[in-house]
């Protein structure tokens, strides 16, 4: 095979992929990957200016579209727009997600006293944000008979963390949503359908900053060091750390490939700690 191939096998030309959660640094990564490579790309979020700059950011062939990935109706109307604009839709990429501090024991609040609010808003976006754009664009796919779907778990969900019960289970459903998905997808509509998952180990964002790093002094943590001594890399991830694995999932070169979940931690989840 050579590079003129492989170029071939990374060439979106003429595709189009949604991607939720596109406006926020993780998803955002995916987007511009997948524009870079030609694609036509469609950010969605609930925040109409957050995705509508985002998508101005890359460029023409982007579109921005408000949406909550917990609510159906939103995201039938997305896929309206998409398909007026694009037409058909070939891949979804599902960033959309989260933590929220009411879903996390402290010292203040123990897992007996979390909220069930708080853990059933992190459920649905997590879990339920990431089944229902399946559902819906899925849908297309299966009409179509082809597509990839890249759902976002965790490293949460191989591990489970300690004080985050919420988001790692959550994440542990989208692992075990993706693997069924995968099966359901191919056996019932067609074998070029095909679902898999990245499981992003620490990467430094506002929602877990002030975990990792002292915002006084800039050094990192307790939790923070015990993280980066139990990662090989000896370091926190950088949100480019997940191109290479998202543009191979989506595409051609990845055709015999469904229903994994790839790690993308730096080596965390293979340490034993000795």
């Amino acid at each position: 095979m050579d590079t003129h191939e492989l170029a071939r096998l990374y060439d979106f030309t003429g595709k189009t992929f949604v991607v939720t959660g596109g406006a926020g640094v993780l998803g955002g990564v995916a987007a511009g990957a997948l524009y870079g490579c030609g694609a036509n790309v469609i950010l969605l979020g609930r925040n109409s200016g957050a995705v509508q700059t985002a998508a101005e950011r890359l460029g023409a062939r982007a579109m921005g579209v408000a949406a909550d990935v917990t609510r159906r109706d939103d995201l039938t109307a997305a896929l309206a727009a998409v398909k007026a604009r694009f037409g058909p839709v070939h891949g979804l990429v599902n960033a959309a997600g989260g933590n929220m501090p009411g879903a996390t024991t402290s010292a203040e609040r123990s897992f007996f006293d979390l909220p069930e609010e708080a853990l059933r808003q992190v459920f649905d976006l997590n879990l339920m944000g990431t089944v229902l754009p399946c559902q819906v664009f899925g849908r297309q796919m299966a009409d179509q008979g082809e597509g990839a779907i890249l759902n976002y778990s965790s490293l949460a969900a191989l591990k489970p963390l300690t004080r985050t019960i919420g988001y790692s289970a959550a994440k542990a459903g989208v692992s075990n949503f993706t693997h069924w998905l995968a099966v359901h997808m191919a056996k019932t509509y067609s074998p070029n359908i095909r679902v898999n998952a990245l499981a992003p180990g620490f990467f430094v964002g506002e929602q877990n900053r002030a975990l990792l790093i002292d915002a006084a002094t800039g050094e990192l943590t307790s939790r923070g060091r015990a993280i980066i001594e139990h990662t090989p890399a000896g370091r926190f991830g950088k949100p480019e750390d997940l191109a290479g694995a998202a543009l191979w999932l989506l595409s051609p070169a990845a055709a015999f490939v469904t229903g994994i979940v790839v790690a993308v931690d730096g080596g965390f989840s293979a340490f034993a700690g000795v």
